[in-house]
């Protein structure tokens, strides 16, 4: 399997290079080792955020919302504060960031949440379509999204110098001839009551229904998720990494303190427009999924 991960110097990210603009779009993980000297990186006061009851147990991650609401601190006014400052801060240099490496995205960006991930990977318990540790694109069961994108920066801030450990699997297109086969029918009818009944946010797409069977099949086959083409990468604290992770197949497996920013952007203003998803999914389908 080619290299998915491709390794950049903070010092020499300048305006759109297009190699690595191409590596992005083709699915690949952008790695910044000194993003922490060149970036984003803990103060002092922020130390007092790092423990893992901070966050509230009924909230999966804490987060910044676009709007600039904070959710799922436990503590005082100061403690949200702080939270809320740290957040905002990496989101600031995040999107620093992206606007020297994509630059035409710009406008088009359109800000999700932020979070920090204070929770050892290792204890969680969840049911296997949840479980992050396996193999997966990412897609989401309430949240059809018709084709946009999902861009993420994240970075390591392990104080104890504790990677993040990544697997890091095949091409989207290769997961996409294996899988598609397998697929159920989209049904529109099932689509549009899932939507009557709230159980989506909006009308399910056969994109979308798509992507949700990509990436339930890719976690319930568990001789694929050991026998996979892959690679198992520990992202140091300090580093920073960047990918579609709707596109870019991967799992957690290890790792305790995170933050991460996702953007969303409509495929209509990457690079290079065939590279999405969408585009593979219509392409192999032979006909419009939106």
């Amino acid at each position: 399997m080619e290299n998915q991960i491709v390794e950049i110097d903070m010092k020499e990210v300048g305006h759109g290079n297009p190699a690595w603009i191409a590596a992005l779009e083709a699915g690949k993980v952008l790695y910044f080792p000194n993003f922490g000297e060149h970036g984003f990186a803990p103060q002092k006061e922020e130390l007092a955020l790092f423990r893992e009851d901070i966050r509230d147990p009924k909230i999966r991650n804490i987060s910044l919302d676009p709007a600039g609401r904070l959710k799922g601190v436990i503590g005082d006014d100061a403690t949200q504060a702080l939270a809320a400052g740290m957040i905002g801060r990496f989101r600031a240099q995040a999107e620093g960031l992206l606007g020297n490496l994509v630059p035409r995205y710009g406008e088009h960006l359109r800000r999700g949440s932020v979070s920090f991930r204070p929770s050892k990977v290792e204890t969680r318990v969840q049911s296997w379509r949840a479980d992050d540790r396996r193999l997966h694109v990412d897609a989401f069961p309430s949240r059809p999204n018709r084709g946009e994108r999902l861009l993420r920066v994240f970075t390591n801030v392990n104080l104890e110098g504790v990677p993040r450990v990544w697997r890091v699997g095949e091409p989207f297109e290769d997961v996409a001839k294996r899988f598609l086969p397998r697929v159920k029918k989209y049904v529109p009818w099932q689509a549009k009551a899932l939507a009557a009944l709230h159980v989506t946010k909006s009308l399910r797409s056969e994109y979308d229904h798509l992507m949700l069977q990509l990436h339930d099949s890719m976690k319930a086959d568990l001789d694929y998720q050991k026998n996979a083409p892959q690679v198992t990468f520990g992202f140091p604290p300090g580093c920073a990494w960047v990918c579609f992770s709707d596109q870019a197949s991967h799992s957690v497996m290890s790792g305790q303190y995170m933050l991460e920013h996702t953007l969303l952007l409509s495929p209509m203003q990457q690079y290079d427009k065939e590279s999405s998803p969408l585009a593979i999914l219509t392409r192999l389908q032979g006909h419009a999924l939106v």
